[in-house]
């Protein structure tokens, strides 16, 4: 039995809204996109939805009390409540650098989470 699923598209700047007919995992077809972009990214989102993450870490000694960081590549949806979680265990001693490694291979999930602004000692 087949159902249908609504996305908006988000792989260029057009944003179409997609209607997809979809049964379990298989797309059937693909309406309202614009471009070819459309149907992968709803065959994607049905089958195995990636998501980017962000957030920020706390800093101790830092001249912020937190740094950003973003996930090196998308990483599965269904993970990104158990990144969060580990992170919030984290507490990184300053000084943090632009592209540290934050947590590797983050919930078993292949991809690293790295800090995406460099942030200073507190100045004394």
């Amino acid at each position: 039995m087949s159902e249908t699923k609504r996305f908006l598209c988000v792989s260029c700047p057009v944003g179409c809204a997609l209607t997809v007919e979809v049964e379990g995992t298989r797309v059937l077809s693909v309406e309202g996109n614009t471009c070819p972009r459309g149907v992968a990214y709803a065959e994607a989102e049905v089958s195995n939805p990636l998501r980017v993450f962000a957030s920020t870490v706390r800093v101790e000694g830092g001249a912020l009390s937190v740094c950003p960081v973003r996930s090196r590549a998308p990483l599965p949806l269904a993970k990104v409540f158990d990144v969060a979680r580990e992170l919030a265990k984290v507490v990184l001693p300053a000084p943090v650098r632009i592209g540290q490694v934050i947590l590797p291979d983050v919930c078993g999930t292949g991809v690293d989470l790295v800090a995406s602004r460099s942030l200073e000692r507190k100045e004394s």
